[in-house]
């Protein structure tokens, strides 16, 4: 801090000699000053500057730059070049991955400049919120958006920034390789879109712990960003939409495959440490496949979003740098709530003389359970207002109190485990009781905890309390479909049918809306196609099994060969989607007829058919 200081009554003694000076970021900047109090610096191993100009302009903000040390931002300028060009191949194609890509450039050997994106945040930022295991959780970045976006509308286009900014994301750094990627180096605007910073490594050049790889997926896609896009912990048909974009981005970037490969080999003599013989440019060129069809890259990068989903490594990774970066965190860092947009406290807010926990409500959306209804009144005689919270964002509140005072200050908190077969209802009722002794012990506890910041943010109301108001409090679900009775059959399956050198292609996609079994669990479904009519029963062709979901993501290709164009008119495609019950006989979800007649296989026929009952499908 001491050093900073210093470094910048520099910067000040040449601002007053020189009056002002053009950015070397971007030669339209012209600054005049420097603003000392919004300086500071990063953690990260280079300790980069966060700086703040003076703006020339009267009527323009501060400017605000990253001053780096220590890394050669040639490669970084080189990625953010190569992104560049992925997203004007994607918007010429008009498919907008509402990519955000900032500016960089190298100012000197190993040092530079690079832009600082406004209303942004580090997912370990967000995560943390949750406490140092939120990289863990699946809730964080959900409801970091939520808090920021507490529209529905709002919220519902901060959702799609995600999907498509993720969707990019993810196929821009696999085609480059890049690597060292952790939660301190992706970011997330308030409008939802995602973006990576700090390229220092890329083509596969992975960091190592001893022999093993920190970068164990293929990209960076975990369980929280999958809980963005399906909004919920269950697949939906928001999911298809997302592997769809991600493969019609892959396979945009593969036409240009000569381009990326050329653009790269240029560089190759002009000294970055990871760019300096064939074998790096090896990496691109089996990143982007070349010799596979669209369809079988597709297949491809959907088994890659399923191995990246599934990575435990990901998130232990995460899990590592904020415990790494604990140390770093300074004494002064108060806990705030995760769920709370802001601080309050009880200047701001008036002094609380009572609560009452009147009620509990069931709730449905963003998931099913319980909400706590709490009566808070203040000193102002006709100030009351009501509040609703969830016993986790109770417990969350307890947890951040902790961190604040010795247990022997606070009352205890009711136990989050059941014990025996009661649930729902009882439970919540049994917890309504708990946690109003609770709050009232708070409210009453010593002046230092009864009037922390905390407490008093905790009972201030949120945008969704403020619309709860004299509103219905038990909505009915949306959804009213999930405990369909066995032997309903219902939903709809995407496929891709085209004909090709006496070889029928079928491209099983996606299925949505499959109902639940008797039991109310979610199927384990999977396809399985003949091609009619076949008595020896020599045309079965599966797909694999997908676990527990409605809404099924498969980019399979089933493959029918030696099929003249004049047998085509006479068969039909009958296509079942089961779900797999181990010892038992697989149910039947449904099913549906295809007359291979009734298409004009002349072109590819990509569309949703819906599934019933035996009969015949339509596009």
């Amino acid at each position: 801090q001491g050093i900073l200081r210093e470094g910048l009554e520099d910067v000040k003694q040449f601002f007053k000699a020189n009056g002002s000076c053009r950015l070397p970021l971007s030669p339209s900047l012209l600054v005049k000053g420097i603003v000392p109090r919004d300086c500071s610096y990063f953690n990260s191993n280079a300790v980069p500057l966060k700086l703040s100009f003076q703006n020339v302009d009267p009527l323009g903000e501060n400017i605000r730059v990253i001053f780096k040390c220590g890394d050669d931002l040639r490669q970084d300028m080189l990625t953010l070049q190569m992104i560049r060009i992925m997203n004007k191949i994607w918007v010429q194609e008009g498919l907008d991955m509402r990519m955000v890509i900032f500016r960089c450039f190298s100012t000197g050997r190993g040092r530079g400049m690079v832009e600082m994106i406004p209303n942004a945040e580090t997912l370990r930022k967000i995560q943390v919120e949750h406490g140092v295991t939120g990289s863990f959780k699946d809730r964080p970045l959900a409801d970091w958006l939520q808090k920021h976006n507490p529209e529905e509308d709002e919220y519902e286009k901060a959702v799609e920034n995600f999907i498509y900014s993720c969707a990019g994301c993810c196929v821009a750094t696999y085609v480059l390789g890049i690597c060292d990627r952790h939660n301190d180096n992706i970011m997330l605007k308030t409008t939802g879109h995602m973006f990576h910073i700090d390229f220092g490594r890329f083509l596969g050049h992975a960091q190592m712990f001893g022999n093993i790889k920190r970068d164990r997926a293929p990209f960076v896609f975990t369980s929280d960003m999958a809980y963005v896009i399906n909004g919920g912990d269950k697949p939906s048909s928001r999911f298809h939409d997302f592997v769809d974009l991600c493969c019609q981005a892959y396979n945009l970037i593969r036409k240009h495959t000569h381009l990326f490969l050329n653009l790269l080999g240029l560089m190759l003599s002009c000294g970055i440490p990871e760019l300096s013989d064939l074998e790096d440019l090896k990496y691109v060129y089996d990143a982007l496949r070349p010799q596979d069809s669209d369809a079988d890259a597709t297949t491809y990068f959907t088994r890659l979003i399923e191995s990246s989903l599934g990575s435990v490594a990901t998130k232990l990774n995460f899990f590592i740098h904020n415990l790494a970066q604990m140390k770093f965190t300074g004494s002064d860092a108060r806990p705030t709530l995760s769920f709370a947009p802001r601080t309050h406290t009880i200047k701001t807010s008036g002094r609380i003389r009572d609560v009452f926990l009147c009620r509990h409500e069931r709730v449905f959306n963003p998931s099913k359970g319980y909400t706590y209804v709490v009566k808070v009144q203040r000193e102002s005689p006709s100030e009351v207002v009501f509040v609703q919270r969830t016993f986790e964002e109770f417990q969350e509140l307890h947890n951040k109190l902790r961190l604040l005072f010795p247990s022997s200050l606070l009352p205890s908190f009711p136990s989050r485990f059941v014990i025996g077969r009661s649930r729902g209802e009882a439970v919540a009722e049994r917890r309504k009781e708990e946690l109003n002794g609770y709050i009232w012990h708070l409210i009453h506890a010593t002046p230092e905890v009864a009037e922390c910041d905390l407490i008093y943010t905790f009972f201030h109301p949120l945008p969704r309390d403020e619309k709860a108001a004299g509103t219905n409090p038990t909505p009915k679900p949306a959804d009213a479909t999930w405990a369909r009775p066995l032997g309903k059959v219902g939903g709809e399956v995407k496929l891709s049918i085209s004909y090709k050198n006496n070889k029928l292609f079928i491209m099983v996609m996606h299925i949505r809306g499959l109902p639940p079994l008797q039991d109310g669990n979610d199927p384990d479904p999977y396809v399985k196609t003949y091609l009619l009519p076949d008595p020896q029963k020599t045309t079965k062709r599966k797909t694999k099994v997908a676990r527990k979901t409605c809404n099924p993501t498969y980019n399979e290709m089933l493959v029918y060969d030696g099929i003249p164009r004049g047998d085509l008119q006479q068969r039909e495609l009958r296509l079942s989607v089961l779900s797999e019950e181990g010892f038992w006989e697989n149910i039947l979800l449904g099913e549906v007829g295809i007359r291979l007649r009734d298409l004009d296989l002349a072109q590819e026929k990509m569309g949703w058919f819906a599934l019933g009952s035996r009969g015949h499908g339509t596009l």
